[in-house]
């Protein structure tokens, strides 16, 4: 399957049930092993839920961009508006699709949304530093390290369990 046979549309609501595991899969449990995005090493538990993706979906400024093939939701991700910044975040692509550019298709998607409807010069994101290989991935798309960081939220549920005392989070920005 190309990258040329994706949709892309907003999220809706009725998406919340295919979305949470589809983040899942991304990023614990075996199932991201399959994939190169894994956090599995890092963190146990749930890294989204059904009320974060809703929130995602319906605060105002902020957006979630889904991609189908099939009628099967494959990759998202999160926009947020913040004044001249947008906010890339919960960027999910299913684990057995991950490698062949479709992640980049999206980023390279969302990052055109931002500039051209929201009028953004410029995409932050976190990412956990101790994810050398996903921050070098970004910086091969124009991110940069701010070397700016802040703390894991350590007792926080909603974001899993951690399996480091360590973790930390830095920015990285691009310029659009």
């Amino acid at each position: 399957m190309s990258n040329d046979d994706a949709r892309f549309r907003t999220a809706e609501l009725a998406d919340i049930p295919a979305l949470v595991p589809l983040i899942e899969s991304a990023y614990r449990g075996e199932s991201s092993r399959a994939g190169w995005t894994t956090e599995a090493d890092l963190l146990e538990g749930r890294r989204t839920d059904a009320e974060s993706v809703a929130a995602v979906i319906t605060r105002d400024g902020s957006m979630m961009l889904v991609v189908e093939r099939e009628d099967r939701i494959v990759a998202c991700c999160q926009l947020e508006h913040r004044g001249g910044t947008a906010y890339f975040g919960m960027f999910s692509v299913r684990p057995e699709l991950q490698g062949a550019g479709l992640g980049r298709t999206v980023l390279a998607r969302a990052e055109t949304f931002a500039r051209e409807v929201w009028g953004v010069g410029e995409m932050e994101m976190t990412v956990i530093v101790q994810r050398a290989d996903l921050i070098a991935w970004y910086e091969r798309r124009g991110f940069t390290r701010t070397g700016e960081y802040s703390p894991f939220p350590y007792g926080n549920d909603r974001v899993g369990t951690p399996l480091r005392d360590d973790l930390r989070f830095e920015r990285l920005t691009k310029k659009l």
